[in-house]
């Protein structure tokens, strides 16, 4: 697919087959997301692939946002290696902007997925035991997308440029 396709075609896909992601297509996600540019090229992130029931389990703990999607990448950030200064630290945007990468790649693929930052950061490391640096940016629920499934009505409402955007 032509990269104005992706981003033309990417939704937020809240409802999936229980069909299992290929192992290639999961290394190309996570290879999209090992491209991703950050901060000083310090790659802070740390994304950890949850498809076992068990691991899946932890997700539904966590959340009600995995919409039964057969895989779950866990977009977490490594504060201690983020680039930093004074007052800002590069953890959660390196992080976003990974994620994001890896989003555009499932759509890429043909794979629904959905940004999920509706978690309590703190329970997300005691139920995957993460140390106190790994810091968790979001959680992209993926597969392939239910044959009944409706994207969002607002998905293709956007603001003109000239709402959002400014010369100066």
């Amino acid at each position: 697919m032509d990269f104005e396709a992706v981003i033309e075609s990417r939704t937020a896909t809240r409802k999936f087959k229980s069909v299992e992601v290929e192992d290639a297509k999961i290394e190309k996600i996570l290879s999209a997301g090992r491209l991703a540019p950050t901060a000083k090229n310090l790659q802070p992130q740390k994304i950890y692939v949850i498809k076992s029931d068990k691991a899946l389990s932890h997700v539904d703990k966590i959340t009600p946002c995995r919409y039964d999607a057969p895989l779950c990448l866990l977009v977490c950030a490594d504060k201690n290696i983020a680039w930093k200064n004074d007052d800002y630290s590069s953890c959660e945007s390196d992080g976003a902007i990974v994620a994001t990468h890896m989003i555009l790649e499932a759509t890429n693929l043909g794979l629904g997925s959905v940004w999920v930052r509706y978690f309590d950061a703190h329970q997300v490391q005691k139920e995957f035991n993460l140390s106190e640096n790994i810091i968790p940016i979001c959680l992209i629920p993926v597969g392939y997308a239910a044959d009944d499934y409706k994207e969002s009505p607002l998905h293709n409402q956007r603001k003109e440029l000239s709402e959002t955007t400014s010369y100066i």
